[in-house]
């Protein structure tokens, strides 16, 4: 990556580091529910309720992990989008693509981890499942199918943004767009998700490609010493030409 001054490799790694940082915490909340066995959307409301009164410390971390997602994911977005436009080209309009993708993303998230701090919340106080626990359980569900297309655009914008503007190679690309695309299949079918069907496992291998995408990317970025810079450019040309 040729010709960058230093202030735009800084940059670069700056968003690296975020986006290791992410995918970092993305995949700690994940072992961490592997480990509790959490209940699927379509568990009997039992479950959910006995899981939830019993693991108030879990969903805790897992909320808070959201909160600190939020600013983690459009400080990656916001800042690639930075570094892409100064390279120029194609990757720019794919680059605003996953902005504004990745900020529908942090809006459904919000919704889901509101609902889930009340299904939790809710937990503690019930002996049994109440009609209006069941309905908030539903919206926490449905609120996860409807992130899936979203980040599932994200996805897709930031991966062909990248390779449009040579910072990444094809192979992620590729798996930009074929993970993007599970997780947009999945998401199509949010109404089944919600009501607990198993089309959600479609788009778990959309989302550990992102996971994947994210920590390959932060890694060359924070790795990147220089990056072009069309300004460089045109000023090595004017000096050729005098």
């Amino acid at each position: 990556m040729p010709g960058a001054s230093p202030p735009a490799a800084a940059t670069m790694r700056v968003v690296g580091a975020t986006a290791i940082v992410l995918a970092a915490s993305m995949a700690i909340q994940n072992a961490m529910f592997v480990a509790t066995g959490p209940p699927a959307f379509g568990d009997p409301i039992e479950e959910v309720l006995a899981w939830h009164a019993q693991h108030r410390l879990t969903v805790a971390i897992a909320v808070g992990q959201e909160a600190l997602h939020l600013p983690l994911l459009l400080g990656f977005l916001t800042g690639l989008h930075g570094v892409v436009g100064r390279r120029g080209g194609a990757g720019a309009d794919w680059s605003r693509l996953a902005v504004a993708a990745g900020a529908t993303v942090s809006a459904v998230l919000a919704l889901y981890s509101v609902l889930w701090i009340g299904v939790v919340l809710s937990a503690d106080e019930l002996a049994e499942p109440s009609p209006a626990f069941e309905v908030v359980w539903q919206l926490h569900a449905a609120a996860y199918a409807l992130a899936l297309p979203a980040l599932g655009t994200t996805f897709i914008g930031a991966a062909l943004a990248t390779h449009s503007s040579r910072l990444t190679p094809r192979w992620q690309r590729l798996l930009g767009v074929t993970g993007g695309g599970l997780l947009l299949a999945a998401g199509a079918a949010n109404l089944a998700i919600a009501d607990g069907s198993a089309l959600l496992f479609v788009g778990l291998p959309g989302f550990a490609a992102w996971l994947v995408w994210l920590l390959a990317t932060g890694v060359r970025l924070v790795r990147a010493r220089t990056a072009d810079h069309p300004d460089n450019a045109s000023t090595h040309d004017r000096k050729k030409k005098r």
